[in-house]
């Protein structure tokens, strides 16, 4: 009988060191907000803020980014991007981002926003590393936090890209979440970014989540590093245009009504 007392001690001692070591433990405490974008103004994106791409910049997409407010504009509490066809059947249309103004490592990344849906179409809400200008793509590192393609409407994408894992090599690891017409009203598309694990959201639901393979290695982990955030509009494209693009659905708008940057307090 002392020896089973003894043996029960034993195993619930070593279950509570478990416990406190466990990866989880580190995830305690609650989120605290400690930066936002509301886009209660109104004209462009505060510079303080914003950047923006401009001219043809990737992916073969069709539209042209520019600085101007016709394309990128906050308005009645939202920044609203526009992809817009102009004479002579050119499309043009917004991407702005944080670069050398905000720049986010782990923590909850959480937008609020509207997506379009045509056929073309190609929203998308995303994180760079800031050392891309040193190590350049994909090696600084790509966290996609919400893309979505017109040719498929009913799907959600998350997607990590890096050196060893990305869409040129076809390696990149991602999941799709399927949802009831993810384009008639505002949701939204979140990042829980640990130390050793990214968690993808859409709305309430995790659909994806991306682990830290252990190793201190940047090929498959340069996510201990700063990252930027992206929102754009694209336009056809190697992926959003793989079916075609329909003009005659321009113009189109992708509507973010904030960005919120939450860490967790202290325990």
């Amino acid at each position: 009988m002392k020896n089973q007392t003894r043996l029960i001690f034993q195993v619930t001692v070593s279950l509570l060191i478990l416990l406190l070591i466990s990866p989880g433990c580190k995830e305690s405490g609650e989120y605290e907000l400690v930066w936002s974008e509301e886009f209660d103004y109104a004209g462009k994106p505060l510079e303080t803020i914003w950047e923006y791409e401009t001219g043809y910049v990737r992916n073969k997409e069709l539209q042209y980014y520019t600085d101007q407010i016709r394309n990128v504009q906050v308005d009645s509490g939202c920044c609203v991007i526009r992809a817009i066809l102009e004479n002579g059947d050119s499309i043009t249309s917004g991407s702005i981002n944080t670069f050398g103004k905000m720049d986010f490592l782990y923590g909850r990344i959480e937008v609020y926003a509207k997506i379009p849906s045509a056929l073309g179409s190609w929203p998308a809400i995303w994180l760079l590393g800031t050392s891309r200008q040193d190590v350049k793509w994909p090696a600084c590192g790509e966290i996609d936090i919400m893309e979505h393609v017109g040719f498929d409407p009913l799907k959600i994408h998350a997607n990590i890209h890096t050196k060893a894992y990305n869409h040129v090599l076809g390696t990149n690891k991602g999941n799709t979440i399927e949802v009831v017409s993810p384009w008639t009203g505002f949701h939204i598309y979140a990042l829980e970014w640990y130390e050793g694990r990214m968690d993808f959201f859409y709305d309430d639901s995790l659909y994806f989540s991306y682990q830290n393979d252990g190793a201190g290695n940047n090929d498959t982990w340069p996510f201990d590093k700063p990252h930027y955030l992206v929102l754009n509009l694209a336009c056809g494209g190697t992926w959003g245009g793989q079916e075609g693009v329909d003009t005659s659905l321009l113009p189109l708008t992708f509507e973010i009504d904030y960005v919120r940057y939450y860490k967790k307090s202290a325990k």
